[in-house]
């Protein structure tokens, strides 16, 4: 199969769908790969990197697009690069469609086969490819908290640890999947003082397990989040709905009852954000205010640590892309469920049915694509 890495071209986007050392994989598969000149600066893989493992360097994205057959990116397809896709076009990325009608449109007008990252299951019940970003987005969110928090960015001034004397910040993660977990323990690290709200038992328990009484896990109640929001100093929203638009948990209100200068972190963002007064930002401008609230809502935190991440990335998907290439994706998804799990765009249907849900659209399920 001949596959296309085109650069990343979203706002302060430095991660690259493949590494050199994944190439270097396909290549000894007996695939052919084409990567656009710079894909991997941002990583620092040299176009001369690629080259080394076997890649063929190409001048423009509309060139990649034209030679491959599977294109292989990290973030979803921007409006030019959705202009550019054929019915004959594997596209295997990040897709975040229920938010994204937009996007939604477009992948359906395309006609080609759309296979997202962050619906791709695992036999744990998990999400293995959305699992390393949201590791590292997770870690991501207490440092960007911490620096929303300085006084200098429109926070209240406050140090996450504190100092002797002096108390520590009071970090309240809702949800304690993947992001929360991560980031509870960034600020347990930090020596903030931590809550962890979840509705899920078995989740409480595993956390409490963990943290001991680093962190208090506490069952997530309507009144019992409100009290928790009015109190904090940094909240963070880690809460994931496989596939579907976020739940808004926190809600305007509920800001008026805050400190001034408090700081939501929304990592939950990509699949539209679940704190009422959400929108998506970037890292050129990260934050804004409401309500004398400082909101961080950038939509690719993981694109500031981009080696790290695109590493990180890679080591999860570079399985799937090598089945899809070695197999043909019909062929990969009928021998693997999980992967089939992923596929939400084909032949101009939805493939997915909580994107179709989210959008009020009609969907099939993966299983009526592949007859």
């Amino acid at each position: 199969m001949r596959i296309g890495i085109p650069k990343e071209i979203k706002n302060n986007e430095f991660r690259v769908g493949l590494t050199p050392e994944s190439v270097a994989e396909l290549v000894a598969s007996g695939h052919s790969v084409v990567v656009e000149s710079g894909a991997g600066l941002g990583i620092g893989a040299e176009d001369a990197a690629y080259e080394a493992e076997g890649a063929e360097i190409l001048a423009t994205a509309e060139a990649v697009f034209e030679a491959a057959e599977m294109i292989v990116k990290v973030k979803e397809p921007q409006p030019e690069e959705r202009a550019r896709l054929r019915p004959d076009h594997l596209l295997f990325t990040y897709l975040h469609l229920a938010p994204d009608p937009a996007q939604t449109e477009d992948l359906v007008k395309s006609g080609a086969t759309c296979i997202a990252y962050e619906t791709v299951t695992d036999a744990a019940g998990g999400l293995p490819l959305l699992k390393p970003m949201s590791q590292v987005a997770g870690r991501l969110s207490i440092q960007a908290g911490a620096t929303a928090l300085e006084k200098a960015h429109g926070g209240r001034g406050v140090l996450l640890g504190g100092v002797p004397g002096v108390a520590p910040a009071k970090v309240v993660v809702i949800g304690g999947g993947v992001v929360g977990f991560n980031a509870a323990r960034m600020a347990v690290g930090l020596g903030a003082d931590v809550t962890i709200l979840d509705r899920s038992l078995p989740t409480l328990e595993r956390l409490e397990l963990h943290y001991g009484s680093s962190a208090r896990c506490l069952y997530a109640t309507q009144a019992g989040l409100a009290k928790e929001v009015a109190e904090a100093d940094l909240v963070i929203g880690a809460v994931l709905v496989p596939g579907a638009a976020a739940p808004k948990l926190v809600t305007r209100d509920m800001l008026s009852t805050m400190q001034p200068g408090a700081v939501l972190v929304d990592v939950a963002i990509d699949q539209g954000g679940c704190f009422e007064t959400s929108h998506a930002t970037t890292h050129a401008e990260p934050t804004y205010e409401v309500d004398g609230i400082v909101h961080y809502c950038v939509a690719n935190m993981p694109g500031a640590v981009a080696r790290t991440s695109t590493y990180a990335l890679n080591a999860a998907t570079l399985p799937f892309a090598k089945a899809l290439a070695d197999k043909g994706w019909k062929q990969a998804l009928k021998d693997d469920a999980h992967l089939r799990a992923g596929l939400n765009v084909w032949d101009g249907k939805i493939t997915n049915v909580a994107v179709g849900a989210a959008l009020g659209l009609d969907a099939i399920s993966p299983e009526e694509a592949l007859g």
